[in-house]
Parts: C-alpha cells; structure tokens; sequence
C-alpha cells in the first residue's frame, strides 16, 4: 500500500532482495540519532511511545520483538527497480483469473462489501482490485516480524522518522488488542493485512466489520473490506459515484500536450477533439471532468482519469501500478478487456532510457533518479522536450526523440 515513496510493490516494480539475516545487533551508533547504540535509541523510542499513550503492558508484551535486525536494512537500502510497460504488467497483474476471482469474492461477502459501500461509497470492484492486487486476497502478506522490520528501519538513517512513528503505531494497535505482537507478520517494510496497511493507516482506518470486537486485517474478511473503504473514502478522498477510469479512443490529431493527469477538460470537449469509448461510441455530452492517460504513448492504451483516479496514485505512486489497479477495478466491474495496440508500441531499451534521462538532465530538466525507469519526472521532462522539438507529446520516450537529443542541434544548446 503505497503511500510512501519507498512502497515499490511487486506489481508495480520487483524489489531485488538482499538475503535476511538473523536478528543482529547495530555495529555503530547511527548519526541521525546523535550517535546513540540501538539500545539507547531503543530506549528513548520507548519513552516516545509512553507519551503517546502505550501502555507498559503493551511495551512489555513487544519487548522480546524489539530487535535490530541488519537484513531488513539491507532490503530497504537495496532496493531496486525494474520497469515494465503497462500491457505486460496489466496482463499479468489484472489477470482474468484475478477478475473471476474477484467476483466471487464479492458474492461470498456481498454483506460486507454492500455496507461498505453504502457506509463509505466505495464500489466493491475498488476495493476487490486493491485486495488482489496487494495480497492475492490474503494469500501472500508476507512472513515477517513487523515489529523487527520497523524499529530496524527506524534506527536506520534514510526514513528515521517515518519508521519511528509507524513503531509507535504499531505498538497502540497492539495496546488497543487488534494484534498480539507474534500475530504480526508482514512485508519486510512493515506493512500488514490483507491490503498492506502501514501501521499507522492500520490504526487510523481499521474498523470491526465482523463484530468480534478487534480489527483484524490478517484474517477477518469483513474487516478488510470495510477498513479498506474506510482509508479509501477519508484518506484518500473517494468521490462517492463518479467513475476513475474508462478506455477510450483518440484520434490521430489530437493535441497530445493536453493528454496529461495534471490536465483536466469536460468530457465534451475531449469528445470534440474526436475522443471516443473504446467501442467507437460517442462519450456522454457533459461537463465531468476528466484527462486523458497514455500510460505508453499515443499508439498505446489510452483512458480517461477521473478525479477518482487520484486514490490510486495516493495509494501507489507508480503509474503502472495505479492504472493497472483502476483498470482490473472496472475489468470486476463489468467493463470489456483492454482493446490491443494495433502495432507493438516501440520501447526503449534500459540503456537507452538511461541514456535519455542523462541527456534530458543535462538540458536543466529534473529526471529523478537517473535509473533507466520512466517514472512521473522523467515523463514530464520527455514532454517538455517533446514540444521542444515539435514532436508528439504523449510524455512517451521513443528513439526518434533519443536521436534528436544525441544530435547537433541538441549539443549546440
């Protein structure tokens, strides 16, 4: 559940794993906490959590948890990623056995989901789509300790604060009784249940929806599905009745500068320019708001982005991962499959992506990590550079573009 940059999930980006090391003591004392050892760092986080409310028996009841463990910071410091174009990642992701699946799901526990959606106004499909997408419906949460992984990350340097508090919530959640600290496995980054809620959302979002008086998103269905509407209505401002995301079909001269999520224009205007569903009938006449997505340039998918699809960039900051979540989402939902690219769409090779964001870096565009991966800044400086040169800007890298930027023009600039 991404809502921290360092959430790369397996469907969005493969993370490349460092082996796990046993438990281990930290060998020096870490500079972001003023040279403290572990123990000393450990100690004060305690006191933290005391004044925030935990209780000592809580704190008791985590003590023997409460171990530093070098692996888990070797996982988080060496993570790495791998792009993939979204029809590969979408085929594989938003399966149709996930979709089958997904729906009968949602008939075994019409009950809950039905609440949910009147409570909250999430649509089942939502919230199946996330449910798949993050543990394969429960069946890959991860295997381990939350509380080593997070105080481990919490005395670590490069998110100090952000683990620190998440320690701390997943401490009241133990001290509210939704969880005994042995119960509490997950992902190596320290998220939990069935739909990967970081402890801090975990405490925040989780509600009883099976009536057994805890919050249990390891085990409980209910509590799953209502939690997850829950974080996705209050926390990431859910629209109740309007749609996120629909296929549709673009003309060849459509003003492609306009084909970004930061643009949004009336779904009669982008019917104007020739926009269609993807089905060749014409889009409704009306004012909703909406943008055009390209997720891999003008001769690939293109949809419509509704305010609606902000969860899912709220919930993952991978596009990949947000557009194949909205996309399986209306795939529950009833929608046709994705239509194919008349052609394959050309993709550059991870050198030569690296070597265009080295060149867009070098014309004072900010890239991001120079890695070889099209992330949100290197879309953008790809269309800035596109309109530059005149060309189509669809925010896609293409070799012709590469080209242009390896050329004279581009040195003498």
């Amino acid at each position: 559940m991404a809502r921290y940059p360092i959430r790369l999930l397996a469907c969005a980006a493969t993370v490349a794993l460092a082996a796990l090391s046993a438990p281990a003591r930290a060998q020096s004392g870490a500079r972001c906490h003023n040279g403290q050892s572990f123990d000393q760092f450990l100690a004060q986080l305690k006191q933290d959590a005391a004044k925030a409310g935990v209780s000592q028996r809580a704190l008791a009841a985590a003590a023997p948890y409460l171990v530093y463990d070098q692996g888990i910071v070797n996982r988080d410091r060496g993570q790495r990623v791998f792009g993939q174009i979204f029809t590969e990642f979408a085929g594989r992701m938003a399966s149709e056995s996930r979709r089958v699946r997904a729906q009968q799901l949602i008939q075994t526990h019409a009950h809950a989901f039905a609440r949910a959606e009147k409570e909250y106004g999430v649509p089942p499909a939502v919230i199946a789509a996330f449910w798949a997408l993050e543990s394969d419906f429960g069946a890959v949460q991860g295997k381990l300790p939350t509380l080593r992984s997070l105080v481990s990350l919490a005395y670590d340097c490069r998110r100090a604060q952000m683990f620190h508090d998440e320690t701390i919530a997943a401490l009241k959640i133990i001290d509210r009784g939704d969880l005994a600290p042995a119960e509490m496995i997950g992902s190596w980054a320290g998220e939990l249940g069935q739909t990967q809620f970081l402890p801090r959302h975990y405490y925040d979002y989780a509600v009883d929806y099976d009536g057994d008086g805890h919050r249990n998103l390891l085990r409980s269905a209910p509590d799953v599905i209502g939690s997850t509407a829950h974080y996705i209505a209050t926390g990431l401002k859910w629209r109740r009745g309007e749609p996120w995301l629909q296929e549709i079909r673009v003309p060849a001269n459509l003003p492609w500068d306009q084909a970004d999520l930061t643009i949004k224009h009336p779904r009669a205007k982008w019917a104007a320019w020739g926009v269609t569903l993807a089905d060749g009938r014409p889009l409704p006449n009306d004012n909703l708001p909406a943008s055009v997505l390209l997720p891999m340039g003008r001769t690939g998918p293109a949809f419509l982005a509704y305010p609606n699809f902000a969860a899912y960039t709220e919930w993952n900051n991978s596009l990949i991962y947000a557009t194949t979540a909205a996309y399986l989402a209306t795939r529950i939902a009833g929608a046709a499959p994705m239509r194919k690219p008349s052609a394959p769409v050309a993709q550059l090779p991870f050198n030569e992506l690296k070597e265009l964001q080295q060149l867009l870096a070098r014309q004072g565009l900010d890239v991001g990590k120079i890695d070889g991966v099209l992330g949100q800044q290197s879309r953008i400086a790809v269309k800035t550079m596109q309109m530059k040169y005149g060309l189509p800007a669809d925010s896609w890298p293409t070799a012709e573009l590469l080209t242009r930027m390896r050329g004279p023009r581009a040195a003498a600039q």
